[in-house]
């Protein structure tokens, strides 16, 4: 990225809607509505009022950053149409951010040095989101790549005494409930989107990780 701010982030992909303008590393503006299924009413006027408080044309930011998966299949579309009608109209560039890396980043910044954790978000009433990191010497790192696991499965992967965090809910675990932020959609992307950017909207697809089968109308 030639310009690397202002960023425009999108985040959809579960019951958190969340824009956010981010001017620099530190300052940012973030807008956020915690509800289940209001994305499309609320999504494009969060989005209308921050980038008017950020007082910068819309023509003048950098780039879109939207969440694009794994989570809620009605969210992800919703988030990514959204980021493309606004960036096709203002001829902005768009970074498709991974939102497990996004929250990894997001939890980093509170977590000690040389620990690992996993993230677990539920798909289905029987299936989940899973990936693990760690942080070392500062860095993050991937120990275990996004996938979809099963109820029966998730003894396999994790423990009781395992730092986690996510949504699911699971007794025989202590998963710490958080949501991905859209400040930390703009962080990815600044940190580590540059060779991600592009103008070639048609080709972006959400990372549905579990199979998406659309409603067949009779």
């Amino acid at each position: 990225m030639n310009k690397q701010f202002p960023i425009l982030a999108i985040e959809t992909t579960s019951d958190l809607c969340s824009v956010a303008v981010q001017f620099n590393e530190n300052d940012f503006i973030e807008l956020n509505y915690l509800a289940k299924h209001i994305h499309s009413e609320k999504l494009m006027s969060m989005i209308a009022q921050v980038v008017e408080e950020s007082k910068i044309d819309i023509s003048n930011f950098s780039c879109v950053a939207v969440s694009i998966g794994p989570g809620s299949f009605t969210g992800l579309r919703i988030g990514l149409s959204s980021a493309k009608g606004i960036a096709f109209g203002a001829s902005l560039p768009i970074i498709p951010v991974p939102t497990f890396d996004a929250l990894a980043l997001q939890v980093k910044n509170f977590l000690p040095p040389s620990i690992e954790f996993s993230i677990l978000f539920s798909a289905s009433i029987e299936d989940y989101y899973f990936s693990k990191y760690k942080i070392d010497d500062d860095h993050l790192i991937k120990i275990d790549e996004i996938s979809l696991i099963s109820f029966s499965k998730i003894s396999e992967k994790l423990k009781k005494d395992d730092l986690i965090f996510g949504n699911a809910k699971f007794d025989e675990l202590n998963v710490k409930k958080i949501y991905t932020q859209a400040r930390s959609i703009s962080n990815w992307a600044y940190l580590f989107g540059k060779d991600l950017l592009t103008f070639n909207y048609d080709n972006l697809e959400p990372l549905y990780v579990k199979q998406f089968i659309g409603k067949v109308k009779p």
